[in-house]
C-alpha cells in the first residue's frame, strides 16, 4: 500500500481528532452558544454520513465482497455487518453513563452556570466531579476509537471520500468538546486543563486508525475489507440518526436540522459526482 496515502491518511484522523479542542475553546470563549449554527452544522454532518454511508460505503463494500463470495453471500456478509457496526456502536454507548457520554450535548451556558458555585459552594463533592472528569476523558476516547478506524479506511480506499468523511466528523466533534469539556471543568475548575484534556482526548482517533492499521493491514483482504467497510457504514448511520439529528433538534427548530441535513446531502452527492 502506498504510504503516502497511508500518512494522508492519519492525517485526516488527526484532523477530525482534535476537532475536539475547537469545541472546548467554542465553550470557554464564546459567551453564548450559536444554537441556530450548531443545529444547521450538526445536521449538514449527518446529511454526510447518512448520505455517504449508503450511497457510496455499503455499495463498496458490497462490490468488494461480491467479486470474492458472489451476489448472494455478499448481500448477507454486507447487510450483517453494516449491523453489526450498529450494535458495536449501540453497545458502547450503551455502558456510557448518559452525562459522561461525550455524545450527549451541553451548552456553553452550562459552564457559565457551574462556574460561579465551583469556587465556594462547600456542598460540591470534588470526588465525585473528578470521576466525572475522568469517566469522560475515557468515555470520548471510546467513542472516537471507531470514528478514527471510519475516517482511516475511507482515506484509504478514496482519499476525496475520507476528506469528506473527516470533515462531517470534524462538525460533529466540535460538540463533542464543549460536552467533555465542562464535566472536566467541573471537576477540576481549571478552564486550560479542562481544554487540553479534552484537546487531547481527540488523540483516540489517530491511535484508533493506528490500531487498525497494525492489526488489520496485514489482513487487509477484499473480504475484509468489505465487512470493515459495511460496519463503518452501520456506525455513521446510527451517530447520524440516534446523536446528531437530535442534538440538532434540541440546539435549534425543527427546520433547521432538516435543511442543515438536505444541505449535507447534497453537497456530499455533488462532491462525490464531480470525482466521477
Amino acid at each position: 500500500m502506498d504510504m503516502q496515502t497511508v500518512l494522508f491518511a492519519f492525517g485526516l484522523t488527526i484532523f477530525a481528532g482534535l476537532c475536539t479542542g475547537i469545541g472546548s475553546a467554542f465553550a470557554f470563549f464564546s459567551k453564548r452558544t450559536n444554537t441556530k449554527f450548531l443545529s444547521l452544522a450538526l445536521g449538514f454532518s449527518a446529511g454526510v454520513m447518512i448520505y455517504v454511508s449508503f450511497w457510496e460505503i455499503v455499495q463498496k463494500a458490497n462490490h468488494a465482497l461480491t467479486a470474492e463470495l458472489g451476489d448472494v453471500t455478499a448481500q448477507w456478509v454486507t447487510v450483517a455487518s453494516f449491523f453489526g457496526g450498529i450494535a458495536l456502536i449501540a453497545i458502547i454507548d450503551k455502558f456510557v453513563p448518559s452525562y459522561e457520554n461525550p455524545h450527549e450535548m451541553h451548552s456553553i451556558e452550562e459552564i457559565d452556570a457551574g462556574k460561579d458555585a465551583l469556587p465556594n459552594d462547600e456542598t460540591h463533592n470534588f470526588d465525585k466531579l473528578r470521576r466525572m472528569g475522568v469517566f469522560a476523558a475515557i468515555a470520548i476516547a471510546i467513542h472516537n476509537f471507531p470514528e478514527g478506524l471510519a475516517t482511516f479506511t475511507a482515506a484509504l480506499t478514496d482519499p476525496s471520500l475520507g476528506i469528506a468523511i473527516a470533515v462531517a466528523i470534524a462538525i460533529h466533534n466540535i460538540p463533542e468538546g464543549i460536552a467533555v469539556s465542562i464535566p472536566l471543568y467541573y471537576a477540576t475548575g481549571d478552564k486550560k486543563k479542562a481544554f487540553l484534556y479534552s484537546f487531547l482526548s481527540g488523540l483516540s482517533e489517530p491511535i484508533g486508525a493506528l490500531v487498525g492499521y497494525l492489526i488489520l493491514m496485514p489482513f487487509f483482504t477484499p473480504v475484509m475489507f468489505g465487512v470493515l467497510f459495511a460496519g463503518v457504514a452501520g456506525i455513521m448511520v446510527f451517530i447520524s440518526l440516534d446523536q446528531l439529528l437530535p442534538a440538532a433538534e434540541e440546539y435549534g427548530e425543527h427546520h433547521h436540522s432538516i435543511f442543515g441535513l438536505v444541505t449535507g446531502m447534497g453537497v456530499m452527492a455533488l462532491s462525490l459526482l464531480l470525482f466521477l
